[in-house]
């Protein structure tokens, strides 16, 4: 008897993968929709050079990112930047603030991204007015004086924004990405690689290399369109030391083998500490003990180090997303308050002005 062959069941699984899209503006309507003035494009292109003079030693102050872990609350954001703008200045000979306007965040598993996906911070994800959003609060930001910094996440997104960047990350989940070294190899702002999660630095070191040489890449058009990106290179990039699953990695041992380690590759030594991830082993107070400890390893003649990052909002700590937000807390990772940060700040200010002994 010959096999009886079943018809091949077209109906749609219920497990199947379902995809629908909605049309967002263009990075070119939304630039000209909130476009920079000739004064803020100037003002703009000071900040990336004043950065990349630090980069090169050129300028021997300390470059400082610090800001909202994750910005939630537009409003908190602005009152974070004007507080930081009045401390520049009485540290600005000693350090150059850069205020982190985050608006995305990677996640593990799930989780909130970031003001750019969900602004509403319900689960609307209205990505068009997250998009509008962000630019207007880092153009705000931007004309109190502040260099802006960020970190990229979703390549497509970035040409909403990097107009508007003196500095941006590249988180230790994607430093490993090519898209991501593509992406920085064609950005005018300085680039921090951050070390790989596991704490290895050879990652954000082939990283740097990568974004330095010119790449051609599939990508997107200002207009939206497909499109071949030629990039010209990047030589503005640095390491940023975040620890990783074995401790923290700020330490002297650390910090010398990875200078040697950038100098071996060819890379100037350039390094950035982030104060909090694996190297405040997750517990926001311990930032300003790596900051002291940075600040020991500076005073001590370590010129590897140009900068240092911290997490930190208008108050301590961090909350759950719900109905009842406190003001300016984080939603994401415990943050430092302002009146910590701002103390560490000025001491730190203060002891470098002191003459070397």
């Amino acid at each position: 008897m010959d096999a009886v062959i079943a018809p091949r069941n077209t109906a749609p699984c219920d497990s199947a993968v379902r995809r629908m899209s909605q049309p967002l503006p263009t990075p070119r309507e939304l630039r000209e929709r909130l476009p920079l003035s000739p004064v803020l494009d100037a003002d703009i292109a000071a900040h990336r050079r004043a950065i990349q003079a630090i980069l090169q030693g050129e300028d021997d102050r300390l470059l400082v990112v610090t800001g909202p872990c994750s910005v939630h609350d537009p409003q908190a954001a602005l009152e974070y930047a004007e507080r930081l703008a009045a401390l520049n200045e009485r540290v600005g000979d000693r350090l150059l603030l850069v205020m982190r306007v985050y608006v995305e965040k990677p996640r593990t598993t799930v989780g909130w991204k970031g003001l750019a996906y969900d602004p509403y911070l319900d689960g609307s994800d209205d990505m068009a007015a997250g998009l509008a959003m962000g630019r207007r609060l880092m153009r705000d930001i931007a004309t109190l004086g502040l260099p802006i910094a960020t970190e990229l996440l979703q390549p497509t997104a970035a040409a909403y924004f990097d107009d508007l960047l003196s500095w941006a990350a590249i988180g230790a989940r994607t430093t490993e990405s090519q898209i991501h070294r593509e992406m920085a190899s064609g950005l005018h702002a300085a680039v921090g690689f951050k070390n790989g999660t596991q704490g290895n630095i050879d990652v954000a070191i082939a990283a740097m290399q990568s974004a330095a040489h010119s790449h051609r890449h599939f990508g997107t058009s200002l207009d939206g369109a497909p499109a071949m990106i030629e990039t010209a290179g990047n030589p503005h990039t640095h390491l940023v030391l975040r620890g990783g699953q074995q401790g923290p990695n700020h330490d002297r041992d650390s910090v010398v083998a990875s200078r040697l380690a950038m100098a071996q590759a060819g890379l100037d030594a350039s390094i950035m500490v982030d104060c909090s991830h694996a190297n405040s082993r997750k517990d926001h107070r311990r930032q300003v003990e790596v900051l002291h400890d940075v600040l020991a390893q500076r005073l001590a003649g370590e010129r590897g180090l140009i900068g240092v990052m911290l997490e930190s909002h208008l108050f301590e700590g961090k909350q759950p997303l719900g109905d009842n937000l406190r003001y300016g807390v984080s939603v994401t990772d415990a943050c430092l308050g302002w009146e910590t940060t701002e103390q560490a700040l000025v001491t730190m200010a203060e002891r470098l002005r002191l003459p070397a002994v």
